[in-house]
């Protein structure tokens, strides 16, 4: 099975070639929009524009020393974060994009295992800034991308950027940009132990984004929630959309999603499955306190029905639904971690198709991703047409650890010789981690992080996430984690954990004063149907949200798994 063509592909050498080729083929199109608070007016930034930005900011960046340099980067998701991606990339720079949620000692740890040379920051990072910089030589004074100090802001970079470039155009359009070499340094936030430095190239990004753009039917606005410094969102969010000239409204934060949606209504999404999750709970909730929920399942099954026949009435059926995603998305690209089938299944009846896929930091990030002509149920999709990607030592169903070898897979972990040769085998193919399987189309499915493998003392093997995805639409759960419990009595004592945070305005509204005894009939409805080595022996319920990262990914090592 062919994958259908729906936007010429474009091959880029580097990032400077992509920009100046936006800046003339989309021109007045417009690239970005923003508040610079929730009570301004919508700036609007063109590709034109966006293109005469970062020629100006990456002019002043030579003037300074940046070229070839590596940069830190610390600030929320803004124009001024596109502004310094681009421009670092363009005259050759080394780009570090760093979490603005750590500590000041764990930045400053990273900034300088990352050989820093510069440092542009969020104003709100100042404070931190003392402590980042102490053991440091800096070769200019931090920049911030807003600033009320307006000397060491980035604003002032660009407007001083456009003389120099004026003057003289050639130290940014010869400014040297090896695509083969290390331009972005990206420190994983690991769930499963402290996080590595992972050395992307420009080919490797570019090649990647180029082989998935073709095949997906982008609408012409999205709004932009992921946080940039992580892959997914740097790469899909900033080089996806610049390739498709798309529209980002680059959201004010989570607390305004909602209302940013409704006002913007925006064509598609590119979310991680907690927030794919987490607006599935309060459509079912708001259905539920409707009494909406028997009249909502009448009509999917009739529009099911109608499917079939060839005639689509999703948008006016479910508009008060679509509603919450501002009335006109069609499609969620979505990445990061499996969903459960019913979710994707409720999405797809009220006409929102999900696009699943499967990354890695390490593979900048795509590896696999279903297409708009092509989207398998159950799976992340067809592998990408430049990756190579086997199964290592399958079992009996076909599942093993998933391997990588393409042009998009890192140069290897920064100063980490030992780390990068454990990831990678004889013959030079990447070690994901993650178990899946391949079927005779390339099409990969997912079964679980090897990390997270429960090998039972009777050799059977669990997938927790198997069992997460089945129960994470439970009513009254908002985040669940499946794991062995340890037992001090020996092995064959452990049991399977079920940890769960219970979602507390569900909770709440329902009028739910003991959720050990709301949730552990549902648990043991789960038994009833579950193999006995998948059986869950001990329930759990959290009082503190999980541990998480800014992909709201729950970092497993910090849990305490013992049972006794």
């Amino acid at each position: 099975m062919k994958n259908e063509v729906l936007h010429e592909k474009h091959e880029f050498v580097n990032v400077r070639e992509l920009v100046e080729w936006a800046a003339e083929q989309h021109g007045e199109k417009i690239a970005y929009s923003f508040r610079r608070d929730p009570r301004a007016e919508v700036t609007k930034v063109s590709f034109k524009q966006l293109g005469e930005d970062v020629r100006a900011l990456a002019s002043e960046m030579t003037a300074m020393g940046c070229a070839g340099k590596h940069c830190v980067l610390i600030g929320k998701f803004s124009y001024e974060w596109v502004l310094t991606y681009y421009a670092t990339l363009s005259i050759g720079g080394v780009l570090v994009p760093l979490d603005r949620d750590w500590q000041a000692a764990d930045l400053a740890d990273t900034v300088k295992k990352a050989d820093a040379s510069f440092l542009f920051c969020d104003e709100e990072q100042a404070e931190k800034v003392p402590t980042i910089v102490s053991n440091l030589s800096l070769c200019a004074e931090p920049v911030y991308l807003l600033a009320k100090i307006q000397e060491r802001s980035l604003v002032s970079l660009v407007e001083a950027g456009r003389e120099k470039f004026v003057a003289n155009p050639d130290a940014y359009f010869k400014a040297d940009i090896n695509p083969m070499k290390m331009a972005l340094l990206v420190f994983t936030s690991g769930t499963t132990g402290k996080g590595k430095g992972v050395m992307l190239s420009q080919n490797a990004v570019l090649s990647d984004l180029s082989d998935v753009i073709p095949y997906i039917d982008f609408a012409d606005k999205t709004v932009g929630v992921l946080p940039p410094h992580h892959t997914f969102g740097s790469s899909v969010m900033i080089i996806g959309h610049t390739m498709i000239g798309t529209e980002v409204y680059i959201s004010a934060g989570l607390r305004y999603v909602q209302k940013e949606l409704k006002e913007q209504s925006p064509g598609h999404l590119v979310l991680v499955p907690l927030y794919l999750e987490t607006f599935y709970r309060k459509i079912k909730a708001n259905i539920k306190e409707q009494g909406k929920e028997k009249l909502v399942a009448t009509m999917i099954k009739m529009s099911n029905a109608l499917l079939k026949v060839g005639i689509d009435l999703r948008k006016k059926l479910f508009g008060a639904i679509r509603a919450a995603f501002g009335g006109e998305v069609k499609m969620i690209i979505s990445g990061g971690a499996p969903i459960n089938p019913e979710i994707l299944q409720f999405f797809e009846a009220i006409g929102i198709s999900t696009l699943n896929g499967y990354g890695i930091t390490e593979c900048a990030p795509i590896i696999a991703v279903n297409r708009s002509r092509r989207n398998v149920e159950n799976s992340v999709g067809p592998v990408l047409e430049i990756d190579t990607v086997r199964i290592d030592e399958p079992n009996e169903d076909g599942e093993g650890e998933i391997l990588v070898k393409g042009p998009n897979v890192m140069l290897g972990y920064y100063k980490d010789e030992a780390a990068t040769a454990d990831a990678m085998t004889e013959d030079g193919f990447f070690r994901t981690g993650d178990y899946g399987k391949l079927d005779e189309n390339r099409v990969l499915y997912i079964t679980g992080r090897k990390k997270n493998l429960i090998i039972l003392s009777n050799g059977k093997n669990v997938y927790p996430e198997e069992i997460e995805n089945e129960l994470v639409a439970t009513p009254g759960v908002l985040d669940i984690i499946v794991y062995e419990g340890q037992s001090k009595r020996g092995m064959e004592h452990n049991a399977i954990v079920a940890e769960i945070y219970p979602d507390k305005d569900y909770i709440e509204k329902n009028g739910i004063t003991d959720a050990y005894a709301h949730l552990k009939p549902y648990i043991d409805e789960y038994n009833r149907g579950a193999v006995p080595y998948k059986k869950i022996g001990v329930l759990k319920v959290r009082t503190e949200e999980f541990p998480k990262n800014t992909l709201r990914k729950i970092m497993r090592f910090k849990l305490d798994m013992s049972i006794d």
